[in-house]
This record gives C-alpha cells, structure tokens and sequence, in this order.
C-alpha cells in the first residue's frame, strides 16, 4: 500500500472516485496502526513543533510527567510544553532545549506520584526529521525506577553483607552470657536479701552488694556497646532522589550561621557554579555536613594557640564526573598513625565522643554510592572530602547536524 501511495502522489488529481476512496481507507488505516502503536508503548512518546507545542503524545507521557491540564484539554492547545509541565526541574529542561536549541540530548529527574512515591524517569530528546528539514523535536520518556532500585540494592547487599554478618555473630556472642550473668546476679541478690531478712549473719553490705551494683552497671556498658555496634552496621535505609547538593548545603549552612559566630568560628564557602543534580538522601545528607561541620568546630576549638584565627572552609567542585565536597579546618589535626582508624566504629579523639560519628558519615556517603577520604596534618588542620558520582550529565546523543543536509 505504501508504494501504492508513493506512485499516486503527483497524479491524485487524475484518481477516480473509487480510487480516491481506496487511497483515504489505506491513509486512514495506516493512520489508526500508528496511534494504535504509539499509544501501546511502554514509554511516554510526545513530538513537538518548532515552537514546543504538542502536536502528538501518548497517555504514558501525563504518567510519568506531571502536568497543569491533559493535552487532550482544549485550552492546552497552543500552550508551549514547558508551560505546561508541574515539576520544575523538567519545566527547565525543557525551556533550555527550546532557547538554545538543544536536542540529541537526555536527562534524569525524579518526579512523586500522587500517592507519594517517588520514581526516576529519564526524558531524551531528539531532532523530527522530514524532507532532510527540521521540523521539531521528538520527546521519549522512560521509567527506570525497578532499574535504580535494583542498583541500590545490589550496592548495600556488597558493601553490608560482610559487615552484617560480623555483627549478627558478634550479638549473638556477647548478649547470651549477658543474659546468664544477668540472671544469676539477681537471683545472687533476692538470696541475700532473704538471707539478710532471717537475721543471718552476712558480710557487711558494702562488701557484696557495692560490687554486684558495680556488676551491674558493667553489663549496662557491655549491653549498650552491644546495641552501639549493631547501630554502626545496620543498613541506613535512604529514600534517593536527584537534588541539587549546593541548594542543600547553602540551606544548611544558613542554619549553623549562628553556631559558627558563637564558637567565633569564620567560615568561608565557595561552592561549584554549575547547577548538577545528585542522587541523594536530602536528611542524610545534611546530617553528613552536620556532623563533619561540628568536627571542624571542635578541632579549631581544640587547637592550642589563642592567637590564631579559626577558620573553615566549604568548597565544592565538579571533577571527572563527580561532585566534591570539602570541609577543611585549621584546627589541631590528626596524627598520621591515627588516620586510617578515624572511620572505624568507637574510635574516637573526643574525651566524650562515641566514635561513632564518622562511622555514619561513612556510612551514608556510601549510600549514595560516592567515597570519602581525610587529609590531615596534626597542628595544622585537616580536611574530609566527599566524591559523589553524577548519575547523568546532560549526556548526549549523536547529534543531527543541520549542515549536512544543506
């Protein structure tokens, strides 16, 4: 039928009545194949003109891609897509890819679901071809969210497993002779008490139960290591979405303004300007910052010179695909030899720390797939930088080149 047509072209004013007819049914026909084909795809498909407005989509599309009306609406016609769009990040996407021309290009976003969950979507766009002209832009949505959970889980199941197991036996171990202790410490003490009741003659109290109450607070100590360590290799359970990490960590820092000024801390930030998205924990990652910004604080505080000015700095950069973020003190520092133990679950340089600190920090930064690492020169200061992997930049796609087919 399609060579039918192709012959027919230039001669359709010569077709008779019954011929015309033919060439409408096969149109028609072809044309309800194509809808049919298009709206059973998996993938949200939508094609726009040179000025961004719809012309053509599938139902998968409003799916996965918020929107202020249904394309099907009559007052969405003639409403340039990006206007169109809820979700912010898209909306952008889509607004850049129609004021500097971009296409052969994708990107992912995170977008909620009306009940709240959140998936990944990848939205990739490229050239509308027709004539050797450039007639507009096809949109293809795509959900990898079983994709990106998989990844996640395939990640904590390598780095947790060892790690979990140590402290399944570890529990096991240390909590059962607890127990046995605990028992036959409190039967220990209703005997002495009975005892003690019928007037029989004991050792003065001092002498047993001074030492049993001691005992006691041992176990409570041993228990709570017990429960400390089952909390540093329990698996941190994070909600991943693509943020922006500046965004997150301009907001957190406006809120620990006053604890710097109080500690009479001067802080100076420096962040990347290019606008990245990170796949992130929004709490844990602050809790990251948090937690290394209050180390930075006690290590200036700690240093032995009242004259010297206490300083840090926060910067961050884009480097090989990565976000790096570095917090960087010039407080007393750490010594060498203690360097590679500073991740460690209690160990610790704080008088009163649990030495669990880092060990989350680490932790989380593994969660989102990234590395951690300190340098430190002891009386000088140190700085802990993060790497976090940049799940998509912009990649593109083999480009159409307008020139060739001039």
């Amino acid at each position: 039928m399609t060579n039918f047509k192709t012959r027919i072209a230039d001669k359709i004013a010569k077709l008779s009545d019954s011929q015309l007819q033919t060439l409408f049914e096969a149109l028609t026909s072809d044309n309800m194949m194509l809808s049919s084909i298009i709206e059973s795809l998996t993938s949200g498909v939508m094609i726009v003109d040179n000025d961004w407005i719809p012309i053509l989509s599938n139902k998968a599309v409003e799916r996965y891609v918020p929107l202020t009306m249904h394309l099907s609406d009559g007052k969405a016609e003639g409403i340039k897509i990006f206007k169109l769009v809820k979700d912010k990040d898209i909306s952008i996407f889509f607004k850049n890819c129609c004021d500097f021309n971009k296409t052969n290009i994708s990107e992912e976003f995170t977008v909620s679901t009306s009940s709240g969950t959140v998936r990944f979507i990848t939205v990739t766009v490229s050239p509308l071809i027709t004539n050797d002209q450039f007639n507009g832009n096809i949109i293809v949505v795509r959900d990898i969210t079983e994709k990106r959970n998989q990844e996640i889980l395939l990640h904590r199941m390598e780095s947790l497993a060892s790690l979990t197991n140590l402290a399944a036996s570890v529990a096991h171990e240390i909590k059962n002779p607890l127990g046995a202790i605990s028992i036959h410490i409190q039967l220990l003490q209703k005997a002495i008490a009975k005892a003690r009741d019928n007037e029989d003659k004991l050792p003065d109290k001092k002498f047993v139960e001074n030492y049993i109450d001691v005992v006691n607070e041992e176990i409570a100590n041993l228990n709570k290591i017990v429960v400390d360590f089952l909390f540093a290799v329990r698996p941190v359970s994070a909600n991943l979405e693509l943020l922006h990490p500046n965004a997150i960590v301009e907001k957190l820092i406006d809120f620990l303004k006053p604890e710097y000024e109080k500690e009479n801390v001067k802080l100076n930030v420096a962040l990347c300007p290019e606008d990245t998205k990170l796949l992130l924990d929004e709490k844990l990652f602050r809790e990251v910052i948090v937690n290394l910004s209050q180390n930075a604080i006690h290590a200036v505080n700690e240093k032995n010179n009242s004259e010297h000015d206490k300083i840090i700095v926060i910067t961050s950069v884009i480097r090989d695909d990565k976000y790096v973020l570095s917090i960087t003190d010039n407080g007393c520092g750490i010594p060498e030899d203690k360097l590679n133990k500073i991740f460690e679950p209690y160990y610790t340089t704080k008088a009163t720390g649990t030495g669990l600190g880092l060990t989350t920090v680490y932790k989380i930064v593994k969660e989102f797939s990234g590395d951690i690492s300190v340098k430190s020169i002891a009386g000088e200061g140190t700085s802990f930088i993060i790497s976090i992997p940049i799940p998509q930049l912009n990649k593109k796609l083999l480009a159409y080149n307008e020139s060739d087919n001039t």
